[in-house]
């Protein structure tokens, strides 16, 4: 079985324009990513998959390998699908290019030990929610799901609702999520369902078409999007103890 990890980056982001080439302790965005993405275990290859010349110049410059993918693509999901016309894998891996504290466990979760190949099958990394306040936030997904945790719906808005018990833990997509080739070419050739149209949730086109999404449950996940400039700042800050440690260590071993 072959894996692919796919960092889709955008370089127009509306609210952090040049977002993957925004500069953390003297690296662009893009490379954090990369260097933890390439920690993953169960990974074949990782690559960025960039909309702009800027991104692959970026790329060249810290040696990343790279791919320049079309600039009409509304959502990752389209994104990995070009790339998957490129590269031959049995199993894509959305690694989204604005999380540079991702950790490398967190993708090899998202690979399961078999891969169907005769059906549209993706995952979804979710994980419990910590606060009332992330359940009401409408920029966190939650999710429900059967026992076997194939996912039945997703929503802006708290479900499920504690109507005859109040005995709830609530789940939330966390962004990390695998696809084989079925799925992301029946993403490429279908058109938004009903409840991805009122819900504005790109992976509800999954469900809206009976797919089968399979979540995985990790129970803490650190991550951040990073999407504004405070979100940038904090990051960066974060970074720091880590770029201190790489450096240290690299002192030492001289």
């Amino acid at each position: 079985m072959r894996t692919a990890g796919i960092i889709p980056a955008r370089y127009g982001a509306s609210r952090l324009p040049g977002k993957p080439i925004q500069d953390i302790q003297g690296r662009p965005m893009i490379w954090w990513v990369y260097q933890k993405a390439i920690k993953a275990k169960r990974l074949d290859q990782v690559l960025v998959a960039a909309d702009d010349e800027r991104i692959m110049e970026e790329c060249s410059k810290w040696k990343i390998p790279a791919v320049l993918t079309g600039t009409s693509h509304r959502n990752a999901a389209s994104r990995l699908q070009e790339v998957s016309e490129r590269i031959v894998a049995d199993f894509y891996v959305q690694i989204n290019g604005d999380e540079p504290l991702i950790r490398p466990e967190y993708i090899d979760a998202v690979i399961p030990e078999t891969i169907p190949t005769e059906e549209e099958f993706g995952t979804n990394i979710i994980a419990p929610v910590a606060s009332p306040a992330e359940v009401l936030d409408p920029s966190n997904i939650k999710v429900v799901f059967d026992v076997s945790l194939r996912a039945l719906y997703m929503s802006r808005t708290p479900i499920p609702n504690p109507f005859l018990s109040i005995d709830v833990t609530y789940y939330k997509h966390v962004g990390i999520l695998g696809y084989n080739k079925k799925m992301l070419d029946f993403y490429k050739n279908s058109v938004p369902g009903t409840f991805e149209k009122i819900e504005g949730i790109d992976t509800l086109r999954f469900l809206d078409y009976g797919k089968h999404l399979q979540f995985i449950v990790l129970e803490e996940v650190e991550s951040l999007s990073v999407d504004t400039s405070k979100d940038l700042e904090y990051v960066r800050k974060l970074l720091q103890r880590e770029k201190d440690i790489v450096e240290t260590g690299n002192k030492k071993s001289r």
